[in-house]
């Protein structure tokens, strides 16, 4: 299987335990195979005409390209944002056993 079929899919969440939830909801699933959550990082952003600042965590999703859209309608519904981040990155290279993980956690969405 080509390795452009998987993605690494990164959204952001408003604290540890939000993030924790996200990543086991999305793994329980089968959205995901595995989800890392990682922060705080320091946000600055313009929302609604002010610039903002806020402590985030990192989601980081393996997926396949096959999940992605349910994935993001999933974080879409739960995220605590607005406009939730949901951005997909392929994986354009990766270990033959790892992708093939990948591919059999994901297997009940891919089909």
């Amino acid at each position: 299987m080509p390795a452009s079929t998987f993605l690494q899919v990164l959204t952001t969440v408003d604290d540890r335990d939000r993030g924790l939830e996200l990543a086991r909801s999305v793994v329980d699933q089968r959205l995901a195979a595995c989800a890392q959550v990682y922060g705080p990082v320091a946000s600055v952003y313009r929302w609604e005409s002010n610039v903002e600042q806020a402590d985030e965590w990192y989601c980081v999703m393996k997926t396949t390209t096959a999940c992605y859209e349910p994935l993001a309608a999933w974080i879409a519904e739960h995220s605590p944002y607005d406009t939730p981040e949901v951005i997909a990155t392929p994986i354009t290279h990766g270990s033959a056993a790892y992708l093939a993980w990948i591919t059999a956690e994901t297997a009940s969405v891919d089909g």
